[in-house]
């Protein structure tokens, strides 16, 4: 998911979402920071150090726990693989 709104676009975001049991971080998830934004619903996290932000941690609009992951942090991705899909949170 490509998303529009002023957060994702400026940063470039490229989602694919999982749940929490099928998603493993393999560093120290202690040296990343979180930021939050208007709703404070998603735990955006950040590395504290190069400033990338390869994951967010939150939940789905019916409340199940979910991962975004930015797979423009994923290395090896092949964006050519997959087919985009454009939301419009610019209007939400």
């Amino acid at each position: 998911m490509e998303c529009n709104c002023s957060h994702c676009q400026r940063k470039g975001f490229l989602l694919w979402f999982t749940s929490p049991e099928t998603f493993t971080v393999t560093g120290d998830e202690s040296a990343m920071t979180q930021y939050n934004f208007n709703t404070h619903n998603i735990d955006h996290k950040f590395c504290a150090t190069c400033g990338a932000q390869p994951f967010a941690r939150g939940r789905t609009p019916d409340g199940k726990e979910m991962v975004a992951v930015n797979l423009r942090c994923a290395p090896d991705f092949d964006r050519a693989a997959i087919e985009i899909v454009a939301a419009d949170g610019k209007s939400f």
